[in-house]
């Protein structure tokens, strides 16, 4: 397994194509050698692939609005095609089919025939999660659902496993009940203030069991580990970014 950084992290300092070079620049000078590609400004997808080889970094997954997986995919496979990035990713399910069991089948099959499409492209699909997805339907998680209800050659899982965590689930048993469809998790941290506020943290700051955690993840087989942090509280991501890939390297995760 490797780490990545999730850019969405730094989102606020990608907006333009000089926010995107400084910022892959300040990556790499991290440690990173791979990205996650989401919260970017508007920038060509061959500028980004110049920018990204210029510092070394691998584009290892994405995230792609729901609008353009649906209304425009061969756009998004010759995006993909030019990153030389196999992973395309989903974010999290439009709103509409959330509150329902039936809306979890309705988008299983959308999502379902979504992975085929780009399977046929040589890229493989996956849906991430957030903690909506842990809502029971006639005693079954939204996530049981979509486990069960999605083609297993055609849609994979990027588990959140802070976003399992706030969910009242066990992110080590979702490591393992999801063996063989998932190659991606995202790594962030969980922690309270002493006024009861759940916080994001970085990795290794917060408390979740991030020693049994990684070893979960060698143990199943994931490739890829991108770093996210959606809120920072004031600190500069970059920093954030910093302290979670060194707390991960001491661990014995690997850039």
């Amino acid at each position: 397994m490797r780490i990545a950084a999730q850019l969405y992290t730094l989102r606020d300092f990608l907006k333009t194509p000089e926010d995107i070079a400084s910022s892959l620049k300040k990556v790499k000078q991290i440690g990173y050698h791979a990205i996650q590609a989401s919260g970017l400004g508007p920038i060509g997808d061959k500028e980004l692939k110049e920018i990204a080889d210029r510092e070394q970094l691998t584009i290892c997954a994405t995230h792609i609005p729901f609008a353009d997986l649906t209304g425009n995919l061969d756009a998004v496979i010759e995006k993909h095609k030019i990153w030389d990035c196999k992973y395309v990713g989903l974010g999290a399910m439009p709103l509409e089919y959330r509150s329902s069991k039936e809306g979890y089948s309705a988008f299983a099959k959308e999502a379902t025939e979504i992975g085929k499409k780009l399977n046929q492209a040589g890229l493989r699909f996956f849906y991430h999660n957030h903690e909506f997805e842990f809502a029971k339907f006639d005693g079954k998680t939204g996530m049981d659902i979509l486990m069960e209800e999605t083609d297993k050659e055609a849609v994979d899982f990027l588990i959140d496993l802070f976003w399992v965590q706030a969910g009242g689930a066990d992110p080590i048993e979702w490591l393992h009940k999801l063996k063989g469809r998932m190659t991606l998790v995202h790594l962030k941290d969980f922690a309270v203030t002493s006024d009861r506020e759940r916080r994001f943290a970085e990795v290794g700051e917060g408390n979740m069991n991030y020693p049994s955690i990684l070893e979960a993840c060698e143990r199943v087989g994931i490739e890829w580990a991108p770093v996210e942090q959606d809120n920072c509280y004031g600190r500069d991501p970059f920093e954030s970014l910093a302290i979670s890939f060194n707390n991960l390297i001491e661990l014995g995760a690997k850039a």
